[in-house]
């Protein structure tokens, strides 16, 4: 059925077969019905940050920027689900065309650029819906605001989502907002944490629970610059990490259409370097806090390839585009072979 569906989107363009997925399964989630088009994995019960989690295969954020279609999404069978990334204020993103297909290798360039409604919108759309499940909330800047003042925003929107999220990730990685990816390193990337941890404290304090923070970053690091931002995430005391949000480079799709366009590449080609960075991280962080892996799973055994070198938790995006809801069960019963350790 996904076949004959994809095959529909994608005579559309990249951004109008995107939006109107959404509206699908939007749609689809309110009626009840998105439970009918796949299969349902299996249990895989695991607990992470102090969450409990139905399976370890999740939505990354980017797909439903808005919470349009938080229900949609959950009811094909994600352990959980993340929206985002939003920011204080709506803002249009960069100019279109800025989403890309380049099927010949599952994989997808964007530069949208945070495109999103605010998270005021953000957050009408997670009060109306039903999920009760682990919603993560992926939280950016605008692209306005000055790389020396984005804490502001990183608070504000803590601030506004904290009561409503199950975790929160903060997205110092995409590099489609200028200045962004300069927050992953130094004194920039410790004196945010900081400021993150203690707002999380008093957070926690007014709203009686604790919501975990993890922190995505880029697959574009050397290792000595990974083993650093463990050394942080560890000193700080972040709850967790995702690992990896796109690539600058063009490995893999050098030469096919819209291979040299600017922006971020997932799907595919960013598989490798993505679990290379959650082997190191592993390695430095000694289980000390989990990580959440994400880039190039397009089949189930890349799933469990992700958890074998060291993740708690998956999430597909690209992979998803390309293979549909059933991935989500495909992946499960890949990572419930794994032998037990």
């Amino acid at each position: 059925m996904y076949t004959l569906a994809r095959e529909l989107l994608f005579s559309l363009s990249p951004e109008t077969s995107h939006e109107l997925s959404i509206d699908l399964i939007g749609a689809g989630g309110r009626l009840g019905l998105n439970g009918l088009l796949c299969k349902a994995p299996a249990s895989l019960p695991v607990r992470v940050m102090g969450l409990d989690f139905p399976n370890p295969v999740g939505l990354a954020a980017g797909l439903d920027k808005n919470g349009d279609a938080i229900d949609g999404f959950a009811q094909l069978g994600f352990g959980f689900v993340e929206i985002g990334t939003v920011t204080p204020r709506p803002q249009p993103g960069n100019p279109k065309p800025r989403l890309f297909r380049l099927p010949e290798a599952e994989a997808i360039i964007n530069r949208m650029g945070f495109n999103n409604h605010g998270v005021d919108h953000l957050l009408a759309r997670v009060k109306a819906a039903k999920f009760k499940g682990v919603l993560g909330i992926n939280i950016g800047k605008n692209f306005d605001t000055p790389v020396e003042r984005a804490v502001d925003d990183y608070l504000l929107c803590l601030d506004k989502v904290y009561a409503h999220a199950s975790y929160v990730t903060v997205n110092v990685s995409s590099p489609n907002t200028p200045g962004l990816r300069s927050l992953q390193f130094g004194d920039s990337l410790k004196q945010l944490l900081e400021a993150l941890r203690q707002r999380q404290e008093d957070l926690a304090a007014e709203h009686g629970k604790r919501v975990p923070l993890a922190i995505k970053i880029a697959p574009d690091m050397s290792d000595e610059e990974t083993a650093q931002v463990a050394a942080a995430l560890i000193e700080s005391g972040m709850d967790a990490v995702i690992a990896t949000n796109t690539t600058l480079g063009r490995e893999g799709v050098t030469g096919l259409n819209h291979g040299d366009e600017a922006g971020g590449l997932s799907g595919a080609p960013v598989r490798d370097k993505s679990t290379h960075i959650v082997k190191v991280l592993a390695s430095e962080l000694g289980g000390r806090l989990p990580i959440i892996a994400v880039g190039g799973i397009t089949e189930g055994k890349h799933a469990a390839e992700k958890i074998a070198a060291g993740a708690s938790l998956v999430q597909i995006y690209s992979g998803f585009i390309y293979k549909g809801p059933a991935l989500i069960r495909e992946a499960v019963d890949a990572i419930a072979a794994l032998p037990r350790t």
